[in-house]
């Protein structure tokens, strides 16, 4: 794994203009990034990019010559409420906004999922619920056991924060290992695994490492910030996330994305969920609130 992390650093880092690049056709992941890639495709297929999303893609990796994307935008969105003084008539608030929008899912801590899971019921948006939440330190055994608790409860979709103090130490294979214990338990309930890597806080080698890990353990996502770090999403690190997990695993951008500006450059980027808390503003802006 180091071998391919060392690879897909330098590949990254030539992209980024600080040190020459690896070719990584040898790897077999040039699917994945393609050395010397100029981001001129989305330009010169407008109209493909445009055919393949009316088809029903739910993702396109550009760069930043495409400057629209579908305006049914809620069912990429987790609708987001995790401030602690969020009282349970907020949440409530928040639950109504879901089902009248129709948006992914209802994004709350731990306390409330009964709550959020009674009032979503016979809906298609679904409960999620944060693990080790916000600063990822909590023991393995500790949010594999919350974990399940919170999936008795009700909740589908689990968003885990990654032990960031370890991932920064080197230390690969407790990462690995803290991410799969929750996976696997999600998966044996049928419920789906975002990994929350808080990208602000690591290198550009951390950040590779970071998401091998979370593509090694099984993750059916990997997401970009707790929104509660010192910086929320960019494009810069969607790109990134989308170019080392590659097609199958989704990738959230979260943090600080408020507007349908924010919200296209990630999708362009290679987002396929968006966490938000201005969720209802963004569609908007877009001129997608539509009502049920």
């Amino acid at each position: 794994m180091e071998q391919l992390v060392q690879a897909i650093t330098q590949e990254i880092l030539a992209y980024l203009g600080t040190s020459s690049g690896t070719d990584l056709r040898g790897l077999e992941i040039d699917d994945l990034i393609c050395p010397g890639c100029n981001q001129s495709c989305a330009e010169k297929c407008v109209n493909k990019t445009k055919r393949i999303v009316e088809a029903g893609a739910c993702r396109i990796s550009c760069g930043d010559q495409v400057r629209e994307v579908a305006t049914d935008l809620a069912g990429l969105i987790d609708h987001t409420l995790l401030k602690p003084e969020a009282s349970r008539q907020d949440i409530l608030r928040i639950c109504e906004e879901a089902r009248r929008f129709r948006f992914a899912s209802v994004v709350v801590n731990p306390w409330y999922v009964p709550l959020v899971a009674e009032r979503l019921r016979g809906t298609p948006v679904k409960v999620c619920t944060v693990v080790g939440f916000p600063l990822g330190a909590t023991l393995p055994q500790v949010k594999l056991y919350e974990t399940e608790e919170v999936i008795k409860l009700g909740a589908q979709e689990i968003d885990m924060v990654v032990n960031v103090g370890a991932l920064k130490s080197g230390e690969l294979d407790v990462v690995e290992q803290d991410i799969r214990g929750v996976v696997e338990a999600c998966h044996r309930a049928g419920c789906i695994a975002k990994v929350i890597l808080e990208m602000a806080l690591l290198t550009v080698a951390e950040k590779v490492r970071g998401c091998v890990a979370a593509r090694e353990a099984g993750a059916d996502f990997v997401k970009t910030s707790t929104g509660f770090g010192p910086g929320g999403a960019t494009a810069e690190d969607v790109a990134l996330m989308r170019a080392i997990v590659g097609r199958e695993i989704g990738v959230k951008a979260a943090g600080g994305v408020r507007t349908y500006e924010d919200l296209q450059k990630m999708v362009c980027a290679g987002a396929t969920r968006i966490g938000a808390s201005a969720s209802v503003k963004i569609l908007e802006e877009a001129g997608a609130a539509k009502p049920n």
